[in-house]
């Protein structure tokens, strides 16, 4: 057995055989050797069978996350080199297809690269490294992007707060050439400003590009309010539509202001739109107060649920929404509703969903189920990966 190994405990391996990627600490029945955290280790059954090769994160309830389940595959700058461009290689025909110019490159687990994510903005690449094991492979990943985006400018946004269940801190830094502050992007034909510096995430949501499309059908000559509207993508797409108008509402004034610069960008009538700096779930119940109403709307609010403990306020909060927001659909009105927290399963989400219409007393039916889009794709070994779900409702 070699130096840095973890050896799991009579019976824990079921799941490592089943090729999932994560080894939580309590399947570890013991250490071998002295590894240091973000350290490629080994890692055997209780009986001594080799199961896979990983990154130890000894600060984390996940204590480790596999690389690969090839016991002759080595983890080394190449590596990151063959998954990186495999991932790319899976998304070219869809960005063909398409004719898009931002999508996903890699989405970490379901890619074979568990705590890396990699966005592309044009000629811009955005990374998130968000364990250990992939802090310490950064190099090889900016060399491996290096030599498959030659030319793009490479900019880390690990400003995230889980690095800290690892011992890292948030981190902001560009890697490779001259950062913009923003960039435009292409998808289904409309154009799209992406806030590099401030931007949430990466930037931008890239995983609700389909179901942005998804509102075109409804939306001609029509009402519509896009809640939780960041830089008012569905509201951008709904006005290419035909909407007759639309009001885009979130507490973010920057987020706004970059929302009116994506009508001007697609050359789109300004008085066709209303921005609104306020509080969703303020606004819902001052609307109702003034008896205004609509035909198309959509909430498509941030992560509520960051833990199992705050699943049940995150429920409320989900319910809340949807229930004021059926009030003020007309008769026939289209709500395309949605969670983006993974811990939220479709099922309970769709519950809360039917809950809300029963205490705003209206009925609806469900036209469409909605996910994230194809280049955050789900490896079948981990139903972790899908974590965006939503719905298209009609209103009676």
């Amino acid at each position: 057995m070699p130096r840095n190994a973890l050896v799991l405990a009579e019976g824990r391996e079921k799941s490592v055989k089943r090729r999932h990627p994560w080894i939580f600490a309590g399947a570890v029945h013991h250490i071998k050797g002295k590894p240091k955290a973000g350290d490629t280790v080994e890692i055997y059954s209780h009986d001594g069978v080799w199961l896979a090769r990983a990154a130890y994160s000894p600060a984390s309830q996940i204590r480790a996350r596999v690389w690969t389940f090839d016991e002759k595959e080595k983890v080394d700058a190449a590596f990151f080199a063959r998954r990186i461009t495999a991932a790319d290689e899976r998304r070219q025909g869809m960005v063909e297809r398409e004719g898009i110019s931002g999508y996903r490159v890699v989405a970490a687990e379901s890619d074979g690269l568990p705590g890396i994510t990699i966005d592309r903005y044009d000629n811009v690449l955005v990374c998130q490294l968000l364990s250990i094991g992939a802090d310490q492979w950064r190099q090889a990943i900016v060399d491996a992007l290096t030599a498959r985006f030659p030319g793009c400018v490479i900019h880390e946004r690990s400003d995230v707060e889980v690095r800290r269940k690892e011992e890292l801190q948030p981190l902001v830094q560009t890697l490779a050439g001259t950062l913009p502050e923003k960039v435009a992007i292409t998808e289904n034909g409309i154009k799209l400003w992406v806030d590099l510096i401030q931007g949430h995430k990466t930037g931008y949501y890239l995983d609700q590009r389909d179901n942005r499309a998804a509102v075109l059908p409804y939306v001609a000559g029509k009402e519509v309010l896009n809640c939780f509207s960041y830089t008012g993508g569905f509201g951008t797409y709904a006005l290419k539509g035909g909407a007759k108008h639309v009001t885009q509402v979130d507490v973010s004034e920057s987020a706004l202001a970059l929302a009116a610069d994506n009508l001007t960008l697609n050359d789109l009538e300004a008085s066709q739109c209303d921005f609104v700096k306020e509080d969703v779930f303020a606004l819902l119940r001052r609307y109702a107060e003034e008896g205004r109403q609509f035909d198309v709307i959509v909430l498509d609010p941030p992560k509520f649920v960051d833990s199992k403990a705050n699943l049940k306020s995150a429920c409320r909060g989900y319910k809340d929404i949807n229930l004021h927001a059926m009030k003020l659909l007309r008769p026939g009105g289209i709500l395309l509703t949605f969670s983006c927290s993974g811990l939220m399963e479709q099922s309970l989400f769709q519950k809360l969903v039917a809950d809300a219409a029963l205490d705003a007393g209206r009925d609806a039916q469900i036209l469409r189920f909605l996910s994230q889009a194809a280049d955050h794709p789900v490896n079948i070994h981990y139903p972790e990966g899908l974590y965006l779900k939503g719905l298209v409702l009609q209103m009676d």
